[in-house]
């Protein structure tokens, strides 16, 4: 699907609100044109222009990430098993979006910093129900 300039700032912004919510999170401009966000200078996402992101995924999910029509192996990246995941409409699940990004954060960042990251999230968890999504994804891929 084809974003119009407002939609894609908007998906921008929220990919930006959501990283930079992580400890140390920082955003920089790379070759001038490229949006990143980084921990301690270190790149754990590529928002792209709002119309996808990049990240790096979970060894473990990457099985049931790339059989999601919306992702695929991310170019010159994925070697060191990074995803691409298209937004295919006006609907992005905002939730797995934060989840893609909180677990590169996590597997990029100081382990100091991911185990924040890592009780924060369980704590949630714990108090909402998520993660339900996550458990079921690697439950399908073992079954699978």
């Amino acid at each position: 699907m084809a974003f119009t300039a407002g939609q894609l700032a908007k998906n921008l912004e929220r990919i930006r609100t959501i990283a930079l919510a992580l400890p140390e999170a920082t955003e920089e401009l790379t070759w001038e044109t490229s949006i990143n966000f980084r921990v301690r200078k270190k790149i754990f996402c590529f928002p792209g222009d709002g119309g996808s992101l990049t990240v790096k995924a979970d060894r473990d999910e990457l099985p049931a990430l790339l059989s999601d029509p919306r992702c695929r192996p991310a170019p010159y990246l994925a070697r060191g098993g990074w995803i691409l995941l298209e937004f295919d409409g006006p609907q992005i699940d905002w939730d797995e979006v934060r989840e893609l990004v909180t677990t590169s954060y996590c597997l990029i960042a100081p382990k100091t910093l991911a185990a924040k990251v890592i009780e924060r999230r369980r704590r949630a968890d714990r108090v909402s129900g998520a993660g339900v999504r996550m458990r079921r994804r690697q439950s399908e891929t073992a079954s699978g």
